[in-house]
């Protein structure tokens, strides 16, 4: 449920009210992720510390627990709002570190695909050929002095014909 500012300043104190507003429209997108980080952990202080006040409440007006405290002011519906306000800018925080997470791993994604793009591109061009046999000292690879067998076209036919020629004498044989 969406609260106003207006509403949210009247119920918390202006320090509290200072970080409250930086999980707000213009001013979350200006911090810093290691800031938003910081501040998420401190909302989720206040956060805790105000559902324990709100249930304590809730005990004291059923008559389950005794008052905490010499005087606790309000009741049990402050400190509740409170925690739904604090509640709320977590939600933000927690959806814009999302946001510059998913955006990060964006661009580094787009960056490894322009890398590989780049290698693939350059492994298209062939480098200059080796000089060849030098004069040197110690052993060098040999070529191989053995004949390529070439197997001729004729050869090849006559194998696919001799299957034909078996299969016809098959099959008239049975006839």
């Amino acid at each position: 449920m969406s609260v106003p500012c207006k509403f949210e300043q009247s119920l918390l104190s202006h320090e509290e009210y200072e970080m409250v507003r930086l999980t707000h429209h213009p001013a979350i997108y200006d911090a810093e992720a290691t800031a938003l980080v910081d501040l998420r952990s401190r909302l989720r202080k206040m956060h805790d510390k105000e559902r324990t006040l709100s249930r304590q409440k809730r005990r004291e007006v059923r008559g389950k627990g005794g008052a905490r405290g010499a005087n606790f002011p309000g009741n049990a519906e402050r400190p509740s709002q409170r925690k739904q306000i604090l509640a709320a800018a977590v939600k933000r925080l927690n959806r814009e570190l999302r946001r510059l997470n998913n955006l990060m791993a964006k661009t580094r994604h787009v960056e490894a695909a322009r890398k590989a793009l780049a290698l693939r591109r350059a492994a298209k061009f062939v480098p200059y050929p080796s000089a060849g046999l030098t004069p040197n000292e110690g052993m060098a690879p040999r070529s191989s002095t053995r004949r390529r067998k070439i197997v001729t076209g004729a050869k090849i036919g006559r194998v696919s014909q001799a299957t034909k020629v078996a299969q016809a004498i098959h099959d008239t044989r049975d006839a």
